[in-house]
């Protein structure tokens, strides 16, 4: 109740500020609740005296991706928006929360399972917000640029996120953000406390001829591990004490993970030719990864089997050099053609060696790997065609091959066709091949052989259906699952002994989504529809076979245009499914075949609003939760997902 008095009072706060700046420099909200400030008007401008420019439009403020993907701030209120306001920041359709914010997600949609052919840490479940190469964005602004994210989250605690970034030069950006969360849930021992620093630069000679891009990242994840609820009638048909969350009995009183990180990335590219474009272009690209997985738990617990120590202290490293050098060839009517060589080398290790049941495990799995590839991008008129293909010569064999054919029906790019194929052949993540513990069946090292898998994407996105068709076959497919028979009073496995394994059999999987939005004056729906099925002879991968997220919001302008309103309801649903289990000694996902999870529906009521830069966000999660005698609603077979609460959080934008 605190925290919506405290909403209602920032909003009608600045309710009253806007209406006696209503002459201000920054104009009236848009019929989609945008800026006008940033349109090219002549009225609509920002005032500041860098670079010279007399006035400043929001397609300034550039957002530009590792892969030269250029959008802009969007300052905005849509239902979009509305999808993105998460602890991660962006939509999740097809990802299932766990009740505490910063927990794991399970997740329903198979295509968010990205791959590529070089070996990874693992440990999935646990890096899911762990910001990647890919997830970090460089800039290029004409004014010092500030975006602020708050949002309240489960139990005490809080989650910001704070970006500034900032031009001291056009040619020149800087940028600094720290992402940090802690929630202390519901339930015991479920704390979660995470910090992600960021550090980024952008560099161009002023001939154009060098260009730089760079960053250090440092990020931790510390979680506290109930390892589920242990008695599953406590929560599902509460009385008495277990009215109260915190009473629900769990398997673990004392566990906890800390996934940590550190990455140095920098990527550069120099021209050979002083005056000419169509020229020779060198490139460089280096990433230093240093990670490691800590599970610590002062009281070992038999959920997990026998083990050597009760005083448990797993620590599995990680450290990884990259370093990729090209050379291309540049013209602005044939395209760029470019040939290059990678050298990956990494360490992946522990402090001992174990005696366990399966024999004398190692304490490190270290390898050099060297690929050759090439790769040829073409842009002309609406036309983008790329191709990469690379093949391992030094180390582990791999190969990988990307094919993408973009067509774009007009100048606005609202008509878009794409076609993609891609096959590879992965080598294992470092997780399922090496891994120590302290629980006894925990131990192993295994010599598995490459997965290998062959996808083929159909897409477009229109002014009228966003339509998205996948076709994958996965080929000695891993996994994780647990080899206990042993069976609790809730019908589930008493322990979990997880291992991993590698499917032998052909894994077809067929998935195709459709969404639409429409509006009747101030009102509008959106609907998103996704279908997924799966061919194979056992059940390994298991995902919900319709997944749905329809919306309903009415929009609308108040006190003279100076607030911008957005309210409705969203319903979230998906069919019945073995959902993955979540092992925290692997912090990742383990295949079970015990129970089912799903078809019922999550209702969300929220209430958005806009002045300026400044939006706010209210959300009355699972609604329909306060009105069911029994409570069904899981992540994961011992997990819950998120109950019934009420939220609310901002987004505030500077521009100077």
């Amino acid at each position: 109740m605190k925290q919506l008095l405290f909403a209602l009072l920032v909003l009608f706060s600045s309710v009253s500020i806007a209406q006696f700046n209503n002459g201000s420099q920054y104009g009236n909200a848009s019929q989609q609740g945008g800026l006008n400030v940033f349109s090219a008007t002549e009225n609509d401008t920002v005032q500041h005296k860098s670079f010279k420019f007399d006035k400043t439009t929001i397609d300034e403020y550039k957002i530009i991706s590792i892969h030269k993907d250029t959008t802009y701030v969007d300052t905005t209120l849509t239902i979009q928006a509305e999808y993105k306001h998460n602890y991660l920041r962006k939509d999740n359709f097809g990802l299932l929360q766990f009740d505490n914010e910063g927990h794991v997600y399970n997740t329903l949609d198979f295509n968010l399972n990205k791959t590529n052919s070089l070996p990874d840490f693992g440990f999935k479940a646990r890096s899911m917000a762990y910001l990647t190469v890919d997830d970090i964005k460089y800039y290029h602004v004409p004014t010092p640029f500030t975006d602020l994210y708050y949002k309240s989250v489960m139990g005490r605690g809080q989650n910001l996120d704070a970006f500034v970034t900032a031009n001291l030069k056009p040619n020149l950006n800087f940028g600094i953000g720290y992402r940090g969360l802690r929630s202390t849930g519901y339930y015991f021992n479920e704390l979660t406390s995470t910090g992600s620093f960021r550090f980024l630069t952008s560099y161009n000679t002023p001939d154009k001829r060098y260009y730089l891009k760079a960053h250090f990242a440092a990020q931790d994840f510390m979680l506290r591990e109930n390892g589920g609820l242990s008695n599953l009638s406590q929560y599902e048909n509460p009385e008495g004490p277990y009215t109260n969350k915190a009473q629900v009995d769990v398997y673990m009183e004392t566990g906890n993970s800390m996934l940590k990180g550190q990455r140095i990335f920098i990527d550069h590219s120099f021209r050979i030719n002083k005056t000419n474009p169509n020229s020779l272009v060198l490139h460089h690209q280096f990433i230093y990864d240093n990670k490691f997985y800590n599970y610590i738990n002062a009281s070992a617990t038999s959920r997990f089997g026998d083990y050597f120590t009760s005083n448990l202290n797993d620590k599995t490293r990680f450290n990884r050099m990259y370093n990729q050098v090209g050379v291309a060839y540049k013209h602005d009517r044939y395209g760029s053609l470019k040939a290059y060589i990678e050298d990956i080398n990494y360490n992946y290790f522990y402090k001992s060696y174990v005696y366990s049941l399966n024999g004398l495990i190692p304490n490190k799995q270290t390898d050099r790997i060297n690929t050759l590839g090439a790769n040829y991008f073409y842009q002309i008129n609406k036309w983008k065609l790329y191709a990469d293909a690379k093949v391992g010569f030094v180390g582990p064999a791999t190969n990988q091959l990307d094919l993408t054919a973009r067509y774009a029906f007009d100048d606005a790019n609202e008509n878009v066709v794409e076609l993609g194929f891609q096959r590879l052949s992965k080598i294992p993540d470092l997780n399922y091949t090496l891994f120590q513990s302290s629980y006894l069946n925990y131990n192993w090292y295994n010599n598995f052989i490459n997965e290998k898998s062959t996808s083929f994407l159909a897409k477009a996105n229109t002014k009228w259906i966003n339509a998205e068709v996948n076709y994958r076959v996965l080929n000695n497919h891993l996994y994780f699952a647990n080899t206990s028979n042993e069976i609790n009073l809730d019908g589930l496995p008493a322990t979990l002994l997880a291992k991993p394994f590698q499917y032998s059999g052909a894994i077809n999987y067929f998935s195709a989504k459709v969404g639409r939005q429409f509006k009747f004056g101030k009102f509008g729906s959106d609907h998103t529809v996704l279908y997924q099925k799966v061919s194979q002879n056992d059940p390994i991968v298991n995902v919900p076979e319709i997944l749905t997220r329809n919306s309903i919001f009415y929009n609308n302008h108040f006190f003279n245009k100076a607030l911008y309103m957005q309210t409705g309801f969203t319903i979230n649903y998906f069919t019945k499914y073995y959902a993955n289990e979540y092992n925290t000694i692997l912090g990742d996902m383990t295949v079970q075949h015990d129970k089912e999870i799903g078809d019922y529906p999550v209702l969300d009521f929220f209430v958005n609003a806009k002045i300026r830069t400044f939006r706010l966000f209210l959300k009355a999660e699972n609604i329909n939760s306060k009105f069911v005698t029994k409570q069904d609603f899981y992540a994961s077979p011992n997990y819950p997902a998120k109950p019934f609460m009420i939220r609310f959080g901002i987004t505030w934008m500077f521009f100077s």
